[in-house]
């Protein structure tokens, strides 16, 4: 099984807490109060576990787009 790359844009920052329950991802910049984190999922399951994490602590969702893989 391969795991796909996702970059998943948020309004605001996160915080410490809630950025370490999302494993795998790293928070790839924040700018103009978006954070853009950026990790590799196994499947769909697990892309949906965090987004209803947001969604349960009423993190605005800005988008989710598969990312580049970089060589």
């Amino acid at each position: 099984m391969t795991s796909e790359p996702f970059e998943i844009v948020i309004k605001g920052t996160l915080s410490d807490p809630v950025a370490e329950l999302i494993d795998g991802f790293r928070i790839s910049k924040v700018d103009h109060g978006e954070t853009h984190l950026v990790g590799a999922l196994p499947d769909q399951a697990k892309l949906q576990g965090i987004l209803a994490l947001f969604g349960n602590l009423n993190i605005e969702l800005v988008s989710v787009n598969r990312a580049t893989r970089r060589k």
